[in-house]
Parts: structure tokens; C-alpha cells; sequence
């Protein structure tokens, strides 16, 4: 008989895939790739000052062949920039809180219907049909503006749009439930109804709604032939460097051509030709794998063990056991495990097929969906494009979201034609499916280098601990590739934006806490991840790298495909009481934040930057955040030597770390907007072309709760209010008197 389990003990056993560490290598040992000469960091600088005084500038993607006028008119317009509301108080209430003269109103939630036939949400768990509903857990999205015929992209558009959102998980709690899941956990090996497996694997995925202007702010249109989901069942093209290899083969797609669905999709990008990126991170966590290594190859088992994938885990949901008859492969996909004599007749492979980034065309729900596997797999956050030039290969940067992950960028083989702006997937076709991927190693000196990930590396060619057969094996194992490479290990690389502008990257680092391997435990510091302390909240004590920070870099000779760069370390986040050896950013009340996670550029408002946070250190004095920056450029702040206490990794002494950080934070530069409902965490920006609009999503509130059946014991009951289960939701913000967004 099924088993209703208590929810928060199952919970304790679902592992956190972002907090786990599956790196074993010990990079700091290896001598460097290439031999090149390290830039001189104010050396580096000279003859670009007048763009390292400037401001940031926005993420709206530069199709001019001669950029130069751009670059210096959008580089004046950010040094004017002043905030234009007053900074909002930190918050443990269960509302979302905004700035005086500013509004929130929700425009889709967690369940709602995205198709004009559909009935109303209940919220109480007995509705089953989400391939015509939003999905759960909203997290990065991106506005696409629709021209006036209504049948493509216009990135000018502020009157109609469609708008792309991530759907990141199914609420662990089990509030799509009637009375939460039925034998739900990585420990479970009972079956589960397959009612309620369909329902969660409709509601991972991505949600595509048209949406227009109505007055000052924007509804959703449920006509729209647009509006569609993307969920864990869909079928994705396999494409790039791993497409027919043997190592993708399953017996959906024996020939590796295909797989279905996409998982756990979080950040984001979008490309200069209008299609949507989204990454699929936490992927590892969903597999069924119960057997012995004995029964792998030496090859097979190290992937497994890099990527997370243990011999003894049912996986997160349990999917692949539903007392279903039928097509039963929809549910024996999610296991792993060697059940036949080859590869084209079980699912060993899957977990092969899972870990990209994936594009879309939200103009074309014709279209086939593909995974890039050029770009790499990994726990992809996101992929942010650097400003395309005409006649110049394009660059894309990417996060692996784990402790002790790396920074990774793809330069792609072909050059940039502006005439391909328009010509939506086909044109991914020509650029994502060749190029080059490398891992970042970021120096002590504040230089850093691209390191390739390809067999011409000989360090990848001839690495001991894992024989890659070819290119293909390299994308797959991305993360062993880097490692046998040399990058530099990261404090959890989350998202990242690039300003069109300068070029100059940015990059969170969430944190990196763990009593067995963090930072500063297992994992050394260094002058890129420089800190380890202990924080104490209520009372648990946590040590390592407990706030986070955002690190940044700009290119040699401001060119995204070069080899080198500089680099420096944005902000620090910190308690503002935190102490100068932590604090390291001069945050105040106005702005000390925890665990940055979003992070992104206006296009509306050159210079102006949005950073969001996914915290569970601070929150007993604070919800989760957003901020609006103002920021400088690579090298605007100084070095510092880091003091750090009774640090493990070194012999429980007190370690120094030499660090380069940016300008102060002074409330001018850096101020609260925005502070969400308890338990949640605030992910996902996207703005109007007009800069008078924005979204944001706020995910997974009410987390937390003791029950998904007694409203007494739920956390929150945002966005609905009374008694009603928390709901994740897109929410539009627009200004009183119809001006432009915090500026």
C-alpha cells in the first residue's frame, strides 16, 4: 500500500544538489595550461580609462557593426544615473515589500491557467492539468518584444511581448498535492501514483505566455497561440559535438539523436538572433541508480560519482517507479541503472542527455527544442552572451552551480553576421553546435586565463584519473575536464551578466559552507574565494564563505574571446555589523545583503544593475532581496589582506589572503529595492524595452512550513493571502508616476 510520509522528514533526505560537493581534484597542483604573460593589473587598464570610470551598461545585445558612438553615449548616460527611491527596510513579514511610490501586482502564479479554456486554479492540489498551466518555481525569465504583425521579434517592443519563464523545480513540500506526495524521497523504493509523478514532471520545465500593455502595467493574454509549456516529457534534439555519440544512446534514442525533457531549469540567456537559453542545473538529483559500481566501467563510475549520481538513491521524486500500465518508459527513463545487455535497450545513458543549456523559439512553437551540448554539461545556472560583433566570434559565459564548481565561457567557431539577427533557431544552428569551451583560472596577482577544454590540451589529453575517447566524451564530462585543466574552484558560480559596454563580466558566488569540504575546511583560500569565518544564526553556527560575493573581470584588450583577463571582486555580501575582515564591501543598513544569486543589467537604463538573493544565513533578519546597483568597472577599489581565523585548511591558523576588491558601497551606489515574502527566494528579472516595467519572480515561499494541509503551519500564504498555500509567482513592479524603473 502507498505511504503518506511526514513531509519534513522526507525533506531532510531529498540532498541539496547546490550545496553538495562532488569535486575531488586538486587543481591548485597543476602548473599552468598555456604559457603566456600575465598582464600587469594596472597595466591592463591603461588606455581604457575612461570606460573603467564608467558605469555598467545593460544586457540589451548591440547588433551594430561599429559599436564605438554606442559605447561612449551609453558610457556617459551611466556616470548621471542617481536612485530615485528611498532604500527599503530589511523584512521578516510576509508581503512583498517595494519602495514608496512604486507597485506589485501579481501577473502568474504557480498552477494558473495559461490558455483562455482552462479553468481557475483551486490551490488545493486536485488540479492535474499543468502542460496548460504555469509550472512551479519560477525563476529566471526573459521579456521578448513582439513586432506589430505578431509574428516575431522586436526588441524595441514595449506594447506586446512574450515573456519565457523557468519553472525550476515542483515544490518539495508537495502543495500541487492533495495531501502532499505519496512515497516521495531519495529513499524510497515503493511505487508511486503515476497521477501525481505526470503532475510534477508537467510542472518542471518553462512557461511561454504572451503578454500587452494595459495602461501602465501588462496582462496576459490567454488567446495567444504562443502560449505553451515545455516540460519533463517534451522531446529535445541533441545537438553539437555529442549528438550520436554512443555515450547519449538510449532506447528512446538509440542513435543519441533525442531525449526527453528538461529539468530543473534556473538561469537564463538569450541569444542576438531572439531565441530563449535556459540551463538545467540541479538535473543530477532526479536519477534512479541502484546497483553496484561492480557492474559499470572504471569510466562510467567516475561521472556518476563527479556529477552526483550515487549507487544507492531512488532520486529526488522517485519518478521511476509509478504503478502505471501503459507506456511505462515515461517513468523508466528516470533510472539509470544497467538492466540490459546494451545501451540502446535500457536508460544507462540518460543522465547523459540531462545538464545543458537549452534553446528555445518562443516565435516558433513549431520549432525543435535542442540542447547545445557544445556549451558543456554541468549544473548550468545560466548563459549570458557578450555584445555581439559583426565579423568577430560570439562569446557566451556560464556557471556550474556546486561548491568548489567552476567558470566557464564558449567562444564560438563561426563569426558574427548581424543579418542572421532575425533568423531564430536556425541561426543556433550555426553557432552553438561549434566553437571552443574553456574553464576560468583566476590568479593570485588579480590576473586570470581561459584555459581550453579540448584533447589539443595536453593536460586534458593525458590526464591520469580519466581517459576521454574524444570530443564528445569532453562536453559530457565537462567538470572532469576542468578539473584535469587546472581551473580555479568557486565558491558556487551562479548567474552571471555581461556589460555591452565595457565587455566586463559578472559572476555570483553564492557561498561555500560545509563542515566536511568548503571553503576553508577542505577547499583552500585563495585570492579569488578569499574568505572563511563563522556566522552564527539563532543556533546553528555556519563557516566558510557564509555571504558570498560577485566577482567580475574584464577581457584582454576588451575582447570576450581572449585568453587572459583582469579581474577583481565586485561586492562582498555581509552582515553591516559583520566586522572589517568580513565586511569587506563597507555594506550598510541600506544594503547588506546575503548569498547573492540573480544578477542582472538593465538594457532600458544604461548603468543601472539588479542583484537578487538566495539566503538561508541572514534570514533571521531579513527575507531575501533585491538591490539596485550602480556599479564601476574592474579596478575602481583596492587590494586588501584578508585575516581569517583558525582556518582549517590551514592547520587551524590564522590565514591572510591577499584580495582586490571594488569601490565602497555606499547606499548611492548600492540600495535595497525590493524585500519578498518569508521562505522564499527572489530570482528572475526581466524588464519593457522602455525601462518603466519590470518582473520579477518570487519563488517557493512558504518553503519551510510543517504541513501542506493545515494552514496554522504554513510559513507563508503569499501571493493569495487568508489560509491559501503559498504559491511561486511573477509579479510586474511599475512606478506611481509612470517613470522609468529606480532611476
Amino acid at each position: 500500500m502507498a505511504k503518506k510520509q511526514d513531509i519534513r522528514t522526507i525533506l531532510k533526505k531529498v540532498v541539496n544538489f547546490e550545496d553538495e560537493n562532488h569535486n575531488p581534484s586538486n587543481n591548485d597542483s597543476f602548473n599552468q595550461v598555456l604559457d603566456r604573460a600575465r598582464l600587469g593589473r594596472r597595466g591592463f587598464l591603461k588606455g581604457s580609462s575612461s570606460l573603467a570610470a564608467a558605469a555598467m551598461l545593460g544586457t540589451g545585445l548591440a547588433f551594430a557593426a561599429d559599436s564605438t558612438k554606442q559605447t561612449q553615449k551609453a558610457a556617459k548616460a551611466a556616470t548621471n544615473l542617481r536612485f530615485n527611491f528611498s532604500p527599503v527596510a530589511k523584512s521578516t513579514t510576509d508581503t512583498l515589500v517595494v519602495p514608496e511610490g512604486y507597485t506589485a501586482r501579481v501577473l502568474l502564479a504557480t498552477g494558473d491557467p495559461i490558455k483562455s479554456n482552462v479553468t481557475p486554479y483551486k490551490n488545493d492540489g486536485t488540479d492535474n492539468d499543468f502542460e496548460v498551466r504555469a509550472g512551479d518555481h519560477h525563476d529566471a525569465m526573459q521579456y521578448f518584444g513582439m513586432n506589430r504583425a505578431g509574428n516575431g521579434w522586436d526588441p524595441n517592443s514595449s506594447d506586446r511581448a512574450l515573456l519565457c519563464i523557468n519553472n525550476e523545480v515542483c515544490e518539495d513540500l508537495g502543495f500541487v498535492h492533495p495531501s502532499g506526495p505519496t512515497n516521495y524521497g531519495p529513499e524510497s523504493t515503493e511505487a508511486r501514483p503515476a497521477i501525481e509523478i505526470d503532475k510534477e514532471v508537467a510542472a518542471h520545465g518553462v512557461t511561454i505566455v504572451e503578454i500587452a500593455k494595459q495602461g501602465s502595467t501588462y496582462d496576459l493574454n490567454r488567446d495567444s497561440r504562443f502560449n505553451r509549456r515545455i516540460t519533463a516529457t517534451t522531446t529535445f534534439e541533441l545537438a553539437g559535438p555529442a549528438r550520436r555519440s554512443p555515450m547519449m544512446a538510449t532506447a528512446f534514442s538509440p542513435s543519441g539523436q533525442q531525449t526527453r525533457g528538461t529539468l530543473n531549469n534556473c538561469g537564463h540567456g538569450y541569444t542576438p538572433w531572439g531565441t530563449f537559453l535556459s540551463g538545467e542545473e540541479n538535473w543530477a538529483g532526479y536519477f534512479n541508480r541502484r546497483e553496484d559500481d561492480a557492474v559499470r566501467t572504471a569510466k562510467e563510475v567516475a561521472a556518476f560519482k563527479r556529477y552526483g549520481i550515487g549507487g544507492a538513491t531512488s532520486g529526488r521524486y522517485n519518478w521511476s517507479r509509478a504503478d502505471a500500465t501503459g507506456n511505462t518508459d515515461l517513468y523508466k527513463r528516470w533510472d539509470v541503472s544497467k538492466t540490459a545487455s546494451r545501451a540502446e535497450q535500457d536508460f544507462r545513458n540518460v543522465a547523459n542527455t540531462f545538464g545543458w543549456v537549452v534553446e528555445i523559439d518562443p516565435f516558433n512553437p513549431n520549432a525543435t527544442t535542442k540542447k547545445r551540448t557544445a556549451l558543456g554539461r554541468f549544473a548550468h545556472e545560466g548563459c549570458w552572451s557578450a555584445t555581439p560583433v559583426a565579423g568577430q566570434p560570439l562569446v557566451f559565459y556560464m556557471g556550474d552551480d556546486a561548491r568548489n564548481e567552476y567558470i566557464y565561457k564558449f567562444v564560438t567557431a563561426a563569426a558574427w553576421e548581424p543579418r542572421d539577427a532575425n533568423r531564430g533557431a536556425v541561426a543556433g544552428d550555426k553557432y552553438l553546435d561549434e566553437g571552443t569551451l574553456y574553464a576560468a583560472k583566476f590568479n593570485d596577482d588579480g590576473t586570470g586565463e581561459w584555459l581550453p577544454l579540448t584533447l589539443d590540451n595536453p593536460n586534458i589529453a593525458n590526464y591520469a584519473s580519466y581517459d576521454f575517447a574524444d570530443q564528445a566524451d569532453v562536453v559530457i564530462n565537462a567538470r572532469i575536464a576542468a578539473d584535469a585543466a587546472g581551473a580555479t574552484k568557486m565558491d558556487r558560480p551562479e548567474w552571471g551578466g555581461v556589460n555591452p559596454a565595457t565587455g566586463e563580466v559578472y559572476i555570483t558566488l553564492t557561498n561555500n559552507v560545509s563542515s566536511s569540504n568548503g571553503r576553508g575546511v577542505k577547499t583552500p583560500l585563495d585570492a579569488a574565494n578569499p574568505r572563511y569565518y563563522a556566522e552564527e544564526k539563532e543556533t546553528t553556527i555556519s563557516q566558510g564563505n557564509v555571504n558570498g560575493h560577485i566577482i567580475r573581470w574584464r577581457e584582454s584588450d576588451d575582447t570576450p574571446a581572449a585568453m587572459a583577463f583582469n579581474w577583481d571582486v565586485y561586492l562582498f555580501g555581509a552582515q553591516a555589523d559583520a566586522g572589517e575582515n568580513i565586511n569587506l564591501s563597507g555594506l550598510t543598513a541600506e544594503n547588506d545583503f546575503s548569498s547573492p544569486d540573480g544578477i542582472w543589467f538593465s538594457q532600458a537604463t544604461p548603468g543601472l544593475l539588479w542583484v537578487q538573493t538566495d539566503d538561508g544565513y541572514y534570514t533571521d533578519a531579513t527575507n531575501c532581496m533585491m538591490l539596485a546597483a550602480l556599479p564601476g568597472a574592474v579596478g575602481d577599489g583596492e587590494s586588501k589582506m584578508v585575516t581569517n581565523k583558525a582556518v582549517p585548511s590551514n592547520a587551524n591558523a590564522d590565514q591572510q589572503v591577499k584580495t582586490y576588491v571594488g569601490q565602497a558601497a555606499s547606499p548611492t551606489v548600492l540600495s535595497r529595492f525590493l524585500v519578498g515574502p518569508r521562505d522564499c527566494e527572489v530570482t528572475g528579472i526581466t524588464e519593457s524595452p522602455d525601462g518603466k516595467v519590470i518582473f520579477v519572480n518570487i519563488q517557493h515561499p512558504g518553503e519551510s512550513s510543517e504541513s501542506v494541509t493545515d494552514p496554522a503551519q504554513f510559513t507563508s500564504h503569499w501571493p493569495d493571502g487568508g489560509t491559501a498555500r503559498p504559491r511561486s509567482a511573477t509579479v510586474v513592479i511599475t512606478r506611481n508616476d509612470g517613470g522609468k524603473i529606480a532611476v
